[in-house]
């Protein structure tokens, strides 16, 4: 198997399953309990914040977990959006996020809110002047993704940061598709709020995290029992939050040696495909600007969803867009953004690597991409 759809989900490490493994047969108390049982699980908890904050050069209390990047992105939205609403009322974020982003906007507009989408260039870059554009005395809250889940296009963030500082603005991104593959620092990037996810980096699905910078608040998006400090209420899940932290741990140790054969691997089969396949479009940026993890090719007069599947037949797994939406039947969002025609964007493939792929699968890949290609082509045309 050559597995390259690892911005939809990663397999996880073998240490995060004995994490987990651990966490459910022996240390599966209630974090709210006052025994010792109790008391173990929550030091599993305070562990895994400690170990995720440290990854990010944060605070421990500013590290909130939640079940994934989906909650992230909603709870930091809608919280920043409710608790400063009598600040003002508009939200600036782009055409190409991630659709938790997006859809959470469209509900927060269709409540009195009001939400400007700015544009990209070709390649997927937000128009940093067209946001400074937008900025007045009602802007309260800037949401732009740090690396596009579809391209892999690389945003700014330090020179957003700058705006929204200079303007008094919460700042957030989703950095689900950077966090363990790019270098980090909330701090420094100016962001009052980041969104993460376990599954993106060989942890377990259903668990991600908030950082929310010590004196942003937020209004909570789920209310309950009051567990992590208010935020997010809901018994914690142990071991999700416990194999996340070793997954973190692990992607995190080493890793600009990682991103450094991810990124030949990345070249290696870019090349290939631009040598050997004519009529393509290259929808990522090639090299500087865009994360060592993506890929994003159209393969003109062809179906990206037919050649996914040509591919799968050879036990090479790729995908056409974003996996939390590619089951729609909506073109891409984000590739119509960036101006690509209908058939572009209904023959884009994304390829997406991890730190186990290799330049010999990738001459597997090519290999097979190449007979599919022109297999689909012939047959396209002769219809």
């Amino acid at each position: 198997m050559i597995y390259l759809d690892n911005s939809a989900t990663t397999k996880p490490y073998p240490e995060v399953t004995q994490e987990i493994v651990k966490c459910m047969e022996d240390d599966f108390g209630n974090p709210s309990s006052l025994h010792r049982m109790g008391v173990i699980a929550e030091k599993r908890i305070r562990s895994a914040r400690r170990s995720i904050a440290m990854q990010l050069g944060v605070t421990d209390g500013e590290i909130y977990f939640t079940s994934g990047g989906t909650e992230a992105d909603n709870a930091a939205l809608y919280g920043a959006a409710q608790a400063l609403k009598r600040r003002g009322n508009r939200i600036i974020t782009s055409k190409i996020e991630h659709p938790a982003v997006l859809e959470t906007c469209r509900k927060l507009a269709s409540s009195g809110f009001e939400v400007i989408y700015v544009g990209t260039d070709s390649k997927g870059r937000a128009d940093i002047g067209e946001i400074e554009q937008h900025i007045n005395d009602r802007t309260i809250l800037i949401s732009l993704m740090h690396v596009n889940n579809e391209t892999g296009t690389i945003q700014p963030l330090e020179a957003i940061g700058l705006l929204a500082k200079h303007g008094g603005i919460c700042f957030h991104s989703d950095a689900v598709q950077s966090f363990g593959k790019l270098s980090l620092a909330p701090h420094k990037s100016g962001l009052d709020m980041l969104s993460l996810s376990a599954h993106k980096i060989h942890g377990p699905k259903g668990v991600g995290a908030m950082y929310i910078r010590n004196g942003c608040r937020i209004d909570p998006l789920i209310v309950g029992g009051g567990q992590e400090n208010g935020a997010r209420s809901g018994t914690e899940n142990v071991p999700g939050i416990a194999g996340f932290a070793k997954a973190a741990e692990i992607i995190c140790s080493g890793q600009n040696a990682k991103m450094k054969d991810m990124a030949k691997v990345r070249a290696y089969l870019l090349r290939g495909i631009k040598d050997e396949i004519g009529d393509i479009r290259i929808n990522s940026l090639e090299a500087d600007g865009c994360s060592p993890a993506i890929l994003n090719v159209s393969f003109e007069g062809t179906r990206g969803e037919v050649l996914l599947h040509m591919l799968e037949q050879s036990d090479i797994f790729v995908s056409t867009g974003s996996a939390c939406s590619s089951k729609r039947k909506n073109r891409s969002h984000v590739l119509k953004a960036m101006g690509l025609s209908d058939s572009q964007i209904d023959s884009a493939i994304r390829f997406s690597f991890s730190e186990f792929n290799t330049i010999e699968e990738m001459d597997q890949t090519l290999d097979r991409l190449k007979t599919a290609v022109k297999s689909m082509r012939k047959t396209l045309k002769g219809l």
